[in-house]
This record gives C-alpha cells, structure tokens and sequence, in this order.
C-alpha cells in the first residue's frame, strides 16, 4: 500500500497545530490577529524551504473559509493566472490566490496580477525563498505585507520528531525508539520537510530486516549517506550547494568555491542569486579587512545583469577567487549584531541633549546641543566627547579582526580613545 509522503500526512490543519513562527500566527502576533479577526491583507511569506509557508497558506484559508486557488510559478503563466482571477472574481472578493515560488513569475505575469490585488477580487498569498526586495515588482509589493518565516528551532524539530515517530510506528505497527535525535536535526537545517525525508527513510530502510527500530546518530548519517537523492526529492540541494560555496569561500578555499560555482552554473542556477549571495559575504565575511570585496562583489552583481549568459560565468568566478582569497573578518556583521542585542534588552533609551539637534532657540535654552563639540574644530578632526546613552557608556560592540587593515582601526581607536572602549 502506498502512503502519502510524512510531511504531507502530518501537515497541520489548523493554527493550534501548526508548529512554529510564533512571532507571525501567535494569538497576540501581527498574522495571528489579523487571522482572527477575519481580515488579511495580500501578503508575501518570505522564508526558507520547509518552513511551513504553504501549510500556512492552507490554514489561513480553511480558517477563514475562503475559496483557495493555488498556481506554481514554475509550470503557470499569464493565462493561468487571468484564468483565475476570472473564477476567483464569482466569490466577491472572498478568494485566496496562493503562489508558491512568486520570485521565479515574470514582470509580465507578476503585473497580471496587479489590478486583482489592488481592486481587492483576490487576496494573494505569495511564497518565497527569495527576498521579495530584489524578486518582486514594486508596484505588487506595495500592495502587499511582507511576513519573514524563519527556520525552525531545535524545541520545534524535536516536537515534529514524536509526531513522525507516532505516525510511522502506528503506520508500519512497528516499535520505533529514539536513542539520539542529534543528527536528525542537523541534517534538517530548521527545514520539516528534511526532517520528514530523514525520518521516513531510516524507518522504511530498517523496518524490512527489523520488528523494533533504533534511531542513532551513526544510523541516521549512513541511511542518508546511502540515499542522497532520495532525501533530497525536492531538489533542495540547491540549498546545500550554495552552502558549501559560501563556506568554501569563507574558508578560503578557491578552488572548492570554483567547483561550487560549476555545480550551480551546470544546474542551471539564476546568476543574479549566485552574485547576491556573494554580496552579502563581501560585507559579512570579508568585511573592512579588505573593504574592495564589497565594491568588486557589487560590481559582479551589476555586470551579470549587463553581460548575460555564458559570459556572466567569468566573471562569477572571478569575483569567487578574488573572494575566497581575501583576508576574513566578521567585526563588523558582529558589531551590529551586538548593538541590536543591546537595543533589544535596553529599549528606546534617550538620545543625550548635546547629540540633539536644535534646529529653534526654544530648543537651544534648554540645553539641546549645548555641550557639543564640532570635531573639525580641533587637532585631527577629533574631540573626546561622549556618543552613547549615558546607561550604556562605555560599551564596545566593534572589535576589529586581527588583519593588517583592521589592526590599523585598533590602533587609531586607541590612541584616539585611550582605555574608554578596552582597545
């Protein structure tokens, strides 16, 4: 007897069931609200694979008893979606036009879309693994909320752990125990449906030789090992392929980031995806310990767009090398990292009076501005003077990478700041 595959046997039917993005669906959250009360907007879900963005989509229709149209932009096209908002347009504005994978529709089939989002004939449920930003016209975005999903954490993977075990045990009226879970949330990477993949395949391997199951580490690791392409049935190992080019080139590694690279190119893979990840490394991994990877990494991101295909490639790889063989730093991904913590825990605290701008003389007699130094004004463009919230001096959120350009920021906060920031 053929079995619906797990994730699709224990898709959650409802918001109660549904695990995970508590920021978005809980009671009190933005989503969850505008669920209850009956009211959503078009919206974009912006997050990885196997997130529950689909599931979500589902949900909020069958909750609010909506006529539910669901077009791949993989396989649709601009009659398919006119097609749509012509049926959709019988149910009174009450209809929910789901996309998955809205980055991969065309400006023409996106602008299809527009007149049906802004007359209100649908509400538009958008999926996306991309950043609506750069994938999704204006004019459409706009006209939309954009909700971020974000991947799920180890409490949720090992929640969906027993749900799986439960399923498949009672399934396959076999005993299934769980000694080590540890791999079966690192083969996941916060994705359900991986999780799913893993699980279902260990049990379907072991349940013809065994009436009881196992489930280790070492066990999980050697069934996936054997059955790549299995796990990987929705051929999401474009995600892992983009890793290992990423971290090879965090690892200094050029020759296996040029590998990366044809494996992606071969694949088929958008340039533009491949160049904006190299972007972000620029800025993330490289950062001011050589500061030109982010203008090269810009540029290769702009030239993809002027050069086209084949040629794209060439300059994909140069950018790549050229990446890979930079000096590394995160300070500054870390720096902003810290100072957004320290927001988080402190709150909005009061910008100083002398920071303040006194653009009136009301503002000026009562200190706005007073004890401010124009730091032009003095030897080397520099005046000691304090920049932080009087409850949170002294704090240091930027601490440079050991390398030649970034030793150089250390030595000049030092001799500018003496002891104040522990430089």
């Amino acid at each position: 007897m053929n079995h619906a595959p797990l994730a699709e046997q224990l898709r959650p039917q409802s918001l109660e069931a549904y695990i995970g993005q508590e920021h978005l669906t809980g009671p009190n959250a933005i989503l969850g609200r505008s669920i209850a009360s009956g009211n959503i907007p078009s919206m974009i879900l912006w997050g990885p694979p196997g997130v529950g963005k689909t599931t979500l989509a589902h949900i909020i229709s069958k909750t609010l008893k909506r006529e539910f149209y669901t077009l791949s932009a993989i396989s649709s096209g601009v009659k398919d979606v006119r097609q749509v908002i012509s049926q959709a347009g019988m149910f009174a504005g009450s209809a929910i036009l789901f996309i998955d994978e809205i980055h991969r529709f065309s400006k023409s089939q996106q602008d299809s879309l527009l007149g049906a989002v802004e007359k209100g004939t649908i509400t538009l449920i958008g999926a996306t693994t991309e950043n609506p930003s750069f994938e999704v016209i204006s004019p459409l975005l706009s006209r939309c909320q954009v909700y971020i999903l974000k991947p799920l954490e180890k409490q949720h993977l090992e929640i969906l752990i027993d749900k799986g075990i439960a399923q498949l045990s009672a399934q396959f009226e076999i005993e299934i125990k769980l000694i080590e879970k540890e791999a079966l949330i690192g083969l996941s990477g916060g994705d359900a449906r991986k999780l799913f993949n893993a699980l279902e395949l260990v049990v379907y391997q072991e349940k013809t030789s065994s009436h009881k199951i196992e489930i280790t580490n070492e066990l999980v690791k050697q069934v996936i090992q054997e059955n790549l392409a299995t796990y990987d049935k929705q051929g999401e190992m474009h995600y892992d392929i983009i890793s290992a080019f990423i971290k090879s080139m965090r690892g200094s590694d050029p020759n296996a980031a040029v590998y990366w690279l044809a494996r992606m190119i071969e694949g088929g893979e958008d340039p533009k995806f491949i160049a904006r990840r190299m972007l972000i490394l620029a800025s993330e991994d490289i950062g001011n310990a050589n500061p030109n990877a982010l203008l090269l990494a810009n540029a290769c991101f702009d030239a993809i767009a002027k050069i086209g295909w084949p040629e794209g490639r060439i300059i994909l790889s140069q950018t790549a090398v050229y990446l890979a063989n930079s000096p590394k730093s995160n300070s500054t991904y870390m720096a902003i990292k810290e100072a957004q913590s320290m927001v988080q825990k402190t709150g909005n605290l009061p910008v100083p009076l002398h920071l303040r701008n006194a653009p009136t003389k009301l503002m000026k007699d009562i200190g706005y501005g007073k004890e401010y130094e124009y730091a032009h004004q003095h030897p080397g463009n520099f005046v000691e003077l304090e920049f932080l919230p009087k409850a949170i001096q002294g704090n240091t959120f930027y601490e440079p990478g050991n390398n030649p350009r970034e030793n150089e920021d250390r030595k000049r906060m030092k001799d500018r700041w003496k002891t104040k920031y522990h430089y």
